[in-house]
């Protein structure tokens, strides 16, 4: 067991939760006056009970990338744990300056059937306050170009075709159950592409040891 939790001790990143949960909690709790997002677009399209399915599994998406990362390999799991919890803490921050919501649950079909029911009991558990930017959008690139970018899945083209389309329907379903705006969509892109440069593109070794040439010929 000692040898496990030093081999694993990179694990200590998890403890984010603790900081997370309170907060979003607060926000859930207490915003009651808010920006409405909505687009023309949102109304346009279509309620569909079916994707709470997609929606759903969200959660053991993100859940197992973590696992893989965790076991798999210590600095891809670090750049994850990077980009996820930096884009939740701006989240956090956007919605506590700026709180926000929606209004689209008014177009939600109640059918007599199990994924209807479903969507219910997700509305009762989930506010339609602090949408943007979209988390779960943003959690669902960021697992995505973590697990495309692996090593360990380099050549696995099987595993990538159904991590994508698993990730496609998952954001498509944050629309289509009224979960989400259009703009908390884009919102949650555009974060994902602005952390994307600084936890996978920057080669901090190389810009460092370009910092230490530049400071020795200086001297």
């Amino acid at each position: 067991m000692k040898n496990f939790l030093k081999k694993y001790s990179h694990a200590w990143t998890l403890i984010y939760i603790v900081f997370y949960m309170p907060w979003f909690i607060y926000l859930e709790n207490n915003v009651k006056e808010y920006t409405l997002i909505h687009t023309n677009l949102d109304y346009q399209i279509p309620f569909c009970e079916y994707f709470i399915i997609p929606y759903f599994l969200w959660f053991p998406f993100v859940g197992i990338t973590f696992v893989y990362f965790l076991f798999y390999s210590k600095t891809e799991y670090y750049q994850l744990c990077a980009f996820l919890f930096t884009g939740m803490t701006i989240f956090l921050i956007i919605c506590t300056v700026w709180p926000n919501g929606l209004d689209l649950r008014s177009q939600v079909v109640e059918r007599n059937n199990i994924f209807s029911h479903l969507v219910s009991s997700l509305q009762k558990a989930d506010t339609s306050t602090n949408v943007f930017p979209s988390l779960h959008v943003f959690n669902t690139l960021g697992c995505m170009i973590a697990l495309f970018k692996s090593k360990g899945l380099e050549k696995k083209y099987v595993w990538k075709t159904l991590i994508w389309v698993l990730s496609v329907s998952i954001i498509l379903s944050t629309v289509f159950l009224k979960q989400h705006s259009i703009i908390d969509v884009l919102g949650g892109f555009g974060l994902a592409a602005i952390l994307y440069v600084p936890v996978y593109v920057l080669d901090y070794n190389r810009l460092r040891e370009k910092k230490t040439k530049t400071s020795d010929v200086g001297a």
